[in-house]
């Protein structure tokens, strides 16, 4: 087989039956059960008009993202309904913490639907208030608080956001991440033993950043585990840490393996490998580029006609990218059909049922924030950004 004839699924793709919740090894994913649906959801756009704004994530299914009026990552989806104040509805194509990010950054005038209320996120869901609030408990035991500044992945629930806001802290994306931990770094420069930052919920996109952008040692990084009685970690490794990491990640980033890499660059000497931040640090060292999906994204559209891609993110996006740049091949980072089960429940007959909805006039799975929480969430979103450089991007 040749480069150019490369399949997108070089090395298998079977059922993977030990895939853990937030991952869905189907093989290919079903076509819409109803050949009207994409008729129907036409003409329900249509007849709402301007009164609704579609925002689809990068990792929905194609059958959803043909009728999104904005594409994007997370918070830049959320940006653009904010920059929409004349849209009554927003349709979030997403999961819930992406909702919940829109419904605080738009007017309280503008209703936020989730199509399936189920779509949620493994990693948010890693990290609970109660958790994180008996972890700085702890730190407090340790007699380390005072030295730590709370950052938060965009990908956390209102709540944790909240936590960050009322505790000093900022929110991150994966494209500003480094800029939000310099910042943070600064805010207790000047504390006994040094700054240190918990880092919430993603514990490689913390590692990755702190480690390969920052040159923070691999021996500064902990993890704490909030299944574990004071989080797996004696107050001595507290105090040496600079980076606390939450046990927490991707269900679908954290399946890339450094072995499969090696067996792609062993097969097709001359392939690149593209991964996301949110990859385990053994893939992110062995990949050639590292990345947000906007990233990945523009590598893609930039490359040279002919050059070979192996990419370790979301598959909806990567066999987008294969079907948009057949002079380019690319191929999936994994061995198994794997998709992220959460964000793919947004599917046509949810999409269609919340739009058809709204014709009728009825507002189905609206995500509301409550007021307080909403308030010292944004508090952690605006000191992002007030950060410089790429703090707009995700």
């Amino acid at each position: 087989m040749s480069l150019v004839d490369l399949p997108l699924l070089p090395l298998g793709k079977g059922r993977d039956l030990d895939a853990e919740r937030g991952v869905e090894c189907p093989g290919d994913l079903p076509a819409a059960s109803d050949p009207d649906l994409v008729a129907r959801a036409r003409a329900a756009k249509e007849a709402l008009g301007e009164r609704v704004f579609v925002l689809g994530h990068h990792y929905q299914r194609d059958e959803v993202i043909q009728f999104a009026d904005v594409t994007g990552d997370s918070f830049k989806l959320a940006r653009d309904a904010a920059a929409r104040p004349d849209a009554e509805f927003i349709v979030f194509c997403g999961v819930h913490f992406m909702a919940e990010s829109a419904d605080i950054l738009t007017s309280p005038a503008q209703q936020v639907v989730l199509p399936d209320l189920a779509a949620g996120c493994s990693m948010a869901d890693m990290a609970r208030l109660r958790q994180v609030e008996d972890a700085w408990d702890a730190l407090a035991d340790a007699g380390v608080q005072d030295s730590v500044v709370p950052v938060t992945y965009m990908n956390s629930s209102a709540d944790i956001k909240a936590f960050c806001g009322r505790n000093g802290g900022v929110v991150c994306t994966s494209s500003n991440a480094e800029v939000a931990l310099e910042w943070a770094f600064a805010q207790k420069a000047d504390a006994a033993g040094g700054a240190k930052v918990l880092f919430l919920p993603d514990q490689h996109l913390g590692r990755n950043t702190a480690v390969l952008e920052m040159g923070i040692g691999l021996d500064e990084c902990v993890v704490w585990d909030p299944l574990q009685p004071g989080g797996g970690l004696t107050a001595d490794e507290l105090r040496r840490a600079r980076m606390i990491l939450w046990k927490g990640h991707c269900s679908v980033h954290g399946r890339f393996s450094e072995d499969v890499v090696d067996e792609l660059r062993a097969q097709h000497p001359g392939i690149n490998v593209l991964v996301h931040p949110e990859c385990k640090h053994e893939v992110v060292l062995k990949a050639d580029l590292v990345g947000s999906t906007e990233f990945i994204i523009k590598t893609i559209e930039a490359a040279e006609p002919g050059s070979v891609w192996a990419i370790g993110t979301e598959l909806n996006l990567v066999k987008r990218l294969a079907d948009a740049h057949p002079d380019k091949s690319i191929v999936f980072l994994d061995r198994n059909v794997c998709y992220c089960s959460t964000m793919n429940r947004i599917d046509l007959p949810h999409l269609v049922w919340a739009l058809e909805s709204l014709v009728a006039g009825t507002v189905v799975n609206q995500v509301t924030v409550d007021p307080d929480t909403e308030a010292e969430a944004l508090v952690a979103l605006q000191r992002m950004l007030d950060l410089p450089g790429k703090s707009h991007r995700d």
